[in-house]
């Protein structure tokens, strides 16, 4: 029972509801919705309720749908919305601290594998597990799988599942940190004119997600999202026959790019209630993954590899919000751009969200796509040449 959809949907669902009443009606309001789901769902999942995680050998049907069709989904209700002005004046900076933050993965992973000794700690897979690290941390799980394929670190069954149990629990607590740190941090940033109001009193989207639905808005909502996440596989795998890679997240978010700019999609009701719902379940899966139990399962091995990836994410946010703070950039933008390389694009629109910068939300989905374009390349490299060295 405990992997079944319609039983997962409905504990998560609760938690959404659960999460949302807290802020609207508690002191946890300054907590935000993003933050509160993913910590609730973390601990439901790791007292038992919920599946700590999805894998081959023990599926999680509800958790899968949620990543393989939701999550980009409600990339596409979201972005149905997107102010292109507000984003054409937030692209430059952004894609710089982005790829400060992905040279800093790749430099924090060398230096992770140095601290714990991989070569001794880790053994011969060392090196391919850095790079491991440093492929997720840049773009993702694709970047992940495509460096444990090529280097077979799959046929290391415990090297590989404590690779992935540290993989997750780490992404939950990056994105608790994002969320955090735009508040923490505030009083040591350098404020620009009227940027005060705005982190003082930061809008949640309350109001602005509460929309009025008569059921031919519903209707239409669902068709656009469902009919243009089909479109975009297709349009996908139609681009791989004729021998071009490109990403149906890329299509799907052109289409809703085009669809924003009439005026109809402004008139369309129900698209961000659905786009923000949808991005609360995905973090909730999010925080269901961090299964703090495997890491103790794995005893000196999890420390060792736990160890590793705190401190590949510790240089990376060192260098992403201290080049930020240095050049006097955007806190938020930092915060953002860090995500879109430990979280990928979708949850770094829910950071954008979380943190009421609507003008962040599809940079995010944009950082999320050419972090996924980077990250296998600079994976190979930090695996096949700079982590050798430690040998």
């Amino acid at each position: 029972m405990l992997t079944s959809a319609l039983y997962v949907l409905t504990v998560l669902c609760l938690l959404v509801v659960l999460s949302e009443w807290l802020v609207r009606e508690t002191v946890l309001r300054g907590l935000g919705t993003a933050l509160l789901v993913i910590v609730l769902t973390a601990v439901v999942a790791n007292i038992g309720i919920l599946p700590t995680g999805s894998s081959e050998e023990h599926p999680v049907p509800a958790y899968e749908a949620i990543f393989s069709y939701l999550a980009p989904i409600s990339i596409f209700w979201l972005l149905l919305r997107v102010n292109l002005k507000d984003v054409l004046a937030a692209g430059l900076p952004i894609v710089f601290l982005f790829l400060v933050g992905s040279l800093a993965t790749t430099l924090g992973a060398v230096a992770g594998m140095w601290l714990v000794n991989g070569p001794q700690s880790i053994g011969p897979l060392y090196n391919a597990v850095g790079g491991m690290f440093v492929g997720t941390y840049t773009g993702g799980s694709i970047n992940f799988n495509a460096l444990a394929l090529h280097y077979e670190v799959m046929r290391e069954g415990v090297l590989y599942g404590g690779s992935v149990a540290v993989d997750n629990i780490l992404t939950t607590l990056w994105m608790v940190a994002t969320l955090a740190l735009p508040r923490l941090l505030a009083p040591l940033w350098p404020r620009r004119e009227g940027a005060g109001a705005q982190r003082e009193n930061p809008s949640l989207g309350i109001e602005e997600d509460t929309e009025h639905l008569h059921p031919i808005d519903l209707g239409l909502v669902l068709a656009l999202g469902m009919g243009a996440l089909l479109a975009s596989n297709l349009l996908a795998e139609w681009a791989g026959e004729l021998g071009y890679v490109v990403p149906s997240i890329i299509i799907i978010t052109l289409l809703a790019l085009i669809i924003a700019q009439f005026p109809i999609a402004k008139r369309l009701k129900g698209a961000q209630a659905m786009g923000m719902f949808s991005v609360y379940l995905f973090l909730a899966v999010i925080g269901a993954f961090c299964d703090i139990q495997a890491l103790q399962s794995l005893g000196l091995l999890g420390l060792t590899l736990f160890g590793f990836a705190m401190t590949t994410v510790f240089v990376h946010g060192l260098a992403t919000f201290g080049a930020a703070r240095l050049m006097k950039m955007d806190l938020d933008m930092a915060a953002v751009a860090s995500q879109a390389n430990v979280g990928g694009g979708t949850s770094a629109l829910a950071l954008a969200r979380g943190i009421g910068r609507n003008d962040l939300v599809l940079p995010a989905v944009l950082l999320g796509s050419l972090g996924n374009a980077l990250g296998t390349f600079l994976g190979f490299w930090a695996a096949g040449q700079l982590l050798p060295g430690l040998g």
